[in-house]
């Protein structure tokens, strides 16, 4: 499990390890996504009908959406070996010739996290990408040389979380883009209901329906939930999972109705009990939960935004009606971003001396 928690989106070695035995082998088995699968269906039966390797292809999305699943489905799709790596561990051009002539003809290569390789290294891959070629120097100053070496023709899969930080180059040469959305329920069920099934799970369907709907759109997390269920199935229950025991089980590991977990509902519960819904700055916020400003803007926030709890403000963050509501509260009549100023900070603003023209906390 991710260092973030039990829904976090990002995983550890030992999790992917374990993701591999649940992961869909072709796209007919990958749920999900239709637009994505319906287009890489068709490009890869016209490489297949041609005898070409396929257009590179850009995966970008958040974690835990199934790109790492589709770089493999387009290996095993094609009858080609796959090669994995990632951004972060190509650090020199050096690195990545190595990788790329020891390419077998037609074999797909996944850089994961692919906007955060080297620049060296991504200058590098653009003529590998075209020409299917790089030019090694040697020596330097004067006197050095470049010394072409063949590709054998690949294709590329590059998977992002921050496609926005890619180059314009690296994105042009990409000849098919998808961009992986969040799941909607329906669409985890089935996730889950395959998943039961190769992890031997007894599933009902309102059990599947209760974790999906706290699995944040995110198979991943769905899947990490199921695993938490069945052993609290298996140790307090007769081992099937069903509505009243995936909602026992989700109330001990700390995950509610929306899929908010501690670090969320505390965030909430500060804006909205502390700062009467706000806004409120972010340094101010992340002191009140005992936790780093870079926590609550990278774990918490993201979620919080897309579930409409939160929004930030040129002021600072507040909380929205549903926030209040969902935390038991009733909404402030006050129209969002005018919330009254809660009695602990009006004595403040009485003080002599304060300056109503201040410049708020960001």
């Amino acid at each position: 499990m991710g260092e973030d928690g039990l829904v976090a989106a990002a995983a550890d070695a030992e999790e992917r390890a374990f993701e591999a035995g649940l992961r869909p082998r072709t796209l007919a088995e990958f749920v999900g996504q239709r637009k994505a699968r319906e287009q890489l269906s068709i490009m890869l039966a016209g490489a297949r009908g041609r005898g070409r390797p396929p257009d590179h292809v850009l995966l970008s999305g958040p974690p835990g959406l199934g790109k790492t699943s589709l770089a493999m489905i387009i290996a095993q799709e094609l009858a080609v070996p796959l090669r994995l790596t990632s951004g972060p561990a190509i650090e020199r051009a050096g690195d990545l010739v190595a990788i790329l002539t020891a390419l077998a003809p037609g074999e797909v290569l996944f850089i994961d996290e692919i906007h955060r390789i080297a620049r060296p290294a991504e200058e590098l891959l653009y003529s590998a990408m075209e020409d299917f070629r790089v030019d090694v120097v040697l020596g330097k100053g004067p006197g050095a040389t470049a010394i072409p070496l063949a590709v054998a023709p690949f294709t590329l899969v590059g998977a992002t979380t921050r496609a926005g930080l890619l180059t314009g180059p690296m994105r042009d040469r990409f000849g098919f883009t998808a961009h992986l959305d969040f799941y909607d329920p329906d669409e985890l069920v089935a996730v889950l209901a395959r998943s039961a099934r190769l992890l031997g799970v007894e599933l009902t369907p309102a059990g599947a329906t209760e974790v999906a709907g706290r699995s944040r759109g995110t198979p991943r997390i769905a899947n990490r939930l199921l695993r938490r269920v069945r052993d609290y199935a298996e140790v307090r229950a007769d081992g099937v999972v069903t509505l009243d025991v995936a909602q026992a089980a989700l109330r001990v590991y700390d995950v509610d109705s929306l899929g908010l977990d501690r670090l969320d509902r505390a965030v909430l519960t500060a804006l909205v009990k502390r700062f009467g819904g706000g806004p409120v700055g972010l340094t101010t916020l992340a002191v009140s939960v005992g936790e780093e400003p870079e926590t609550v803007e990278d774990v918490a926030e993201p979620f919080l935004l897309r579930a409409g709890l939160l929004v930030r403000t040129a002021r600072g963050r507040m909380a929205t009606p549903a926030a209040f509501t969902h935390l038991g509260f009733d909404p402030p009549d006050q129209e969002l971003g005018r919330a009254q100023v809660p009695p602990a900070q009006a004595a403040l603003f009485s003080e002599p001396g304060f300056r109503a023209d201040a410049r708020p906390e960001t």
